[in-house]
């Protein structure tokens, strides 16, 4: 294995990711680095299919269960918490193996993304308000005046990339764009080895997307929920925003019953899977690998073999 070469996992929910990446570590000498931005939250169990320690295969998981459920997390923080995590396990001579289904998380981590800190609360919430008085199209005009590039991307309704564009040149004095473009131009930092699993027949994705939601339910979602709800955690907060627990806080809550909020993470989770797909396909560098009726990690583990991988 050569310096700095990991192995991602990733593709819709519910196509097998957990199994076939802990039974890939388990049999290349590997540590799993998770790459999904809710399984970081603590006591956020059954709803983000948090792998049980059976599922692990006694391979060491890295980066779940990591914050609390009223921190907010980033991008930028994953690149810098999961990097560590990633770097001790090239040191130790193992292979990490990056599983998940966030792709902002995994990209971010595999170029080396370097993130621009934030300007102050106070600067930001005056460029807001100017925002909401001027409206977007007399900001993308004033944002043209210095960042003519982000000014012909954005649209006028995008009130926070405009903001952050401002935000960005003030705080800095470089454009968004130029340093988006100095990102690019940077090596990876890590050589990676992608691989992303899906179904044959997108009905077959759905319809485990709906079996594992029923299982969830049946396993305690509602139960997870309303302790969450009720040891203070608040509804609006970024880990309650998940799929299946904002739904399912809105039935505890009275809004609706609990078969329309089933019926509600359901048909998000299906959107979220089309999404997922439609961001690896902007990656010409994945190996698909698609399923007919379930995982199959042999066939699996000969196509890393076919990657060159040992």
């Amino acid at each position: 294995m050569s310096k700095g070469r990991v192995i991602v996992i990733t593709g819709p929910t519910a196509t097998g990711k957990t199994g076939i990446g802990a039974m890939l570590a388990k049999t290349r000498n590997g540590e799993v680095i998770s790459a999904d931005s809710m399984q970081i939250y603590k006591r956020l169990d059954v709803g983000t299919a948090k792998p049980s320690e059976a599922e692990k295969l006694g391979v060491p998981h890295h980066m779940i269960d990591i914050i609390e459920p009223w921190e907010s997390y980033s991008a930028a923080r994953y690149v810098s918490d999961a990097s560590q995590c990633v770097d001790d396990v090239l040191s130790r001579g193992k292979l990490p193996v990056i599983v998940g289904g966030t792709g902002l998380y995994i990209d971010s981590l595999i170029s080396g993304r370097e993130f621009l800190s934030r300007g102050s609360e106070a600067a930001r919430l005056e460029l807001e308000a100017e925002y909401d008085m001027l409206g977007g199209e007399a900001m993308l005009r004033k944002l043209s005046e210095f960042d003519g590039a982000s000014a012909q991307k954005l649209f006028p309704n995008d009130k926070k990339r405009i903001v952050r564009a401002f935000e960005v040149y003030l705080s800095t004095g470089e454009t968004i764009s130029k340093h988006d473009q100095k990102s690019k131009e940077l090596p990876p930092r890590y050589e990676a080895v992608k691989f992303a699993l899906t179904y044959t027949d997108r009905s077959v994705l759905y319809a485990r997307i709906d079996a594992r939601i029923d299982s969830m339910i049946s396993r305690g979602l509602a139960d997870e929920v309303r302790a969450l709800l009720d040891s203070g955690i608040a509804p609006g907060c970024t880990a309650m925003q998940a799929i299946g627990y904002k739904e399912t806080a809105g039935a505890i809550m009275g809004m609706y019953d609990m078969d329309t909020a089933v019926g509600r993470i359901k048909t998000e989770s299906r959107r979220y899977a089309k999404r997922q797909l439609t961001w690896l396909r902007r990656d010409a560098g994945v190996r698909l690998i698609t399923w007919d009726e379930g995982p199959d990690f042999a066939r699996f583990a000969s196509e890393v073999t076919e990657a060159g991988i040992d």
